[in-house]
């Protein structure tokens, strides 16, 4: 009978837990969505970091943005976080339809795949990266 109260109790215990964290909105899956969203992102990535230029994933999962330096920042998801890194003259894309594959050119960070309406653009303007970076 002991077993059985202790059972109950710790099985109400993470019931309690549970509906306190969704109550809190903690965890989920954060997405990129708006604009602001992406600006947040950024500005987490690098402080300081004010993008002028952007598009989000059609999942919310990844985004890209450009600054006024014309530095380009691929952001993706990790965990319930976002990570980011700019872009140097190691990173490669390529476009097909409207699918962005980038390879940021840092092997811990991977490269990721985004759904962008304007992928092309994405990709010419990545694989003009030489180092200097002019607005």
């Amino acid at each position: 009978m002991d077993l059985l109260v202790q059972t109950a109790g710790s099985l109400a215990a993470i019931l309690a837990l549970a509906g306190l964290a969704w109550w809190m909105k903690l965890g989920g899956t954060p997405r990129l969505e708006s604009e602001d969203a992406v600006r947040h992102a950024a500005g987490e990535v690098e402080d300081g970091f004010d993008p002028v230029t952007w598009s989000w994933d059609a999942e919310g999962a990844g985004a890209l943005a450009r600054d006024a330096e014309g530095r380009i920042m691929v952001i993706r998801r990790h965990g319930n976080r976002f990570a980011g890194r700019i872009l140097g003259p190691a990173a490669q894309a390529q476009a097909s339809g409207g699918t962005l594959v980038v390879d940021p050119g840092e092997r811990r960070f991977g490269t990721l795949s985004l759904a962008l309406s304007d992928a092309q653009a994405w990709a010419a303007a990545i694989n003009r990266i030489d180092g200097r970076q002019d607005a």
